[in-house]
C-alpha cells in the first residue's frame, strides 16, 4: 500500500499556508532589483515584449506559455 503525500508535507510547519512566503520574499526582492536597474526601460520592453507577441516570435510564445501553464498547480 502507498501513502500519497503531498508537496507541503516536507516543509517546515513555518512555510506552510496560503501562500509560499519565502517564495514571495525572494520573487519581491527580484523585482525590486530589476526596477531598480532596468526602471527607466520599462516602457520600452513592454512595448518589445507587444511586437515579439504580434511579430513572428508570437506562435513559439504562445506554445511556451501553454506548455508552462500545463505544469502549474491548479
Amino acid at each position: 500500500m502507498t501513502t500519497e503525500r503531498s508537496s507541503t508535507d516536507a516543509m517546515p510547519e513555518s512555510e506552510k499556508g496560503e501562500g509560499n512566503y519565502k517564495a514571495a520574499k525572494d520573487y519581491d526582492k527580484r523585482s525590486e532589483a530589476f526596477i531598480a536597474k532596468e526602471g527607466d526601460k520599462i516602457e520600452e520592453l513592454a512595448e518589445d515584449a507587444v511586437k515579439a507577441l504580434d511579430g513572428d516570435e508570437g506562435a513559439e510564445l504562445q506554445r511556451a506559455e501553454d506548455e508552462g501553464r500545463s505544469h502549474a498547480k491548479k
